[in-house]
């Protein structure tokens, strides 16, 4: 756990903020003292972080934008938007996903275009834009998008997640090199089985998780906070392009 006001006066922007992972990166964040701009496509839950965060952090700041990551156009205004309240944007997460299963054979175009969409065009919109504005203003930043171990084991089932997860990672890695001199670092956060999420609602049901995990539990996101807010802060300065794996040993057995 990092100090708190570890990032006072720092800004980020947290996309799929109103649930999982996202908002548990979001409230830790807000812990930390930065301003923490919460996107997602429901306004109601992206309020509903921003009211726990003004509760558990007297004078966190909160700020709901909703829009659909996809939407070049939304994705642009918004980051000038920031850039023209605040005058700076020091923090990426790219933590706006979809997933489901589903025999690949069975996979409609609509189910694979709206997964890839997301995940793929929606981190690649605000990753690029938010990294123009940080070479223009000329002191570095930070991004972090949330992975999955599946973009590199395979997922049978979720071929359309893992494939784009797999370019997000190919995608994090060539601009760790491409905007390296201009202090901006890239990385990836790859979670395991992580309590209080939706995604693991989805994927495993009723399933006995914790048999799943050679740690015997799940993760918390308070655990996954803990490691992103690492991985932005200055203590990570000399990583870049690197991908660390959250998840109680769960990669180590596979599917």
């Amino acid at each position: 756990m990092l100090p708190k006001d570890s990032f006072k006066d720092r800004v980020a922007i947290v996309t799929g903020g109103g649930s999982g992972i996202g908002a548990g990166i979001a409230l830790e964040l807000m812990r930390l003292g930065a301003t923490v701009v919460l996107v997602g496509r429901t306004e109601e839950k992206l309020r509903e972080v921003q009211q726990e965060g003004a509760s558990l952090y007297p004078g966190a700041t909160g700020v709901v934008r909703p829009l659909d990551v996809r939407d070049r156009d939304s994705v642009e205004a918004l980051v000038n938007e920031i850039a023209g309240t605040y005058g700076r944007i020091d923090y990426l997460v790219n933590s706006a996903a979809g997933n489901f299963r589903v025999p690949p054979e069975e996979m409609s175009p609509n189910a694979w275009d709206a997964v890839v969409k997301i995940v793929q065009y929606g981190t690649w919109n605000f990753t690029q834009l938010v990294g123009q504005h940080m070479i223009e203003r000329g002191e570095g930043g930070s991004i972090l998008s949330i992975g999955t171990i599946l973009a590199t084991q395979g997922g049978p089932d979720t071929v359309h997640s893992a494939s784009a997860k797999a370019a997000v990672a190919t995608m994090s890695k060539s601009l760790a090199a491409a905007w390296a001199h201009h202090g901006i670092r890239l990385n990836m956060l790859i979670p395991g089985l992580t309590a209080g999420t939706p995604g693991v609602d989805i994927l495993y049901g009723q399933a006995d998780r914790e048999s799943l995990v050679p740690l015997g539990r799940m993760g918390t996101k308070t655990e996954l906070a803990h490691a992103a807010s690492f991985l932005l802060s200055d203590f990570a300065s000399y990583i870049t392009g690197t991908e660390l794996v959250v998840d109680g040993g769960r990669a180590l057995r596979g599917r």
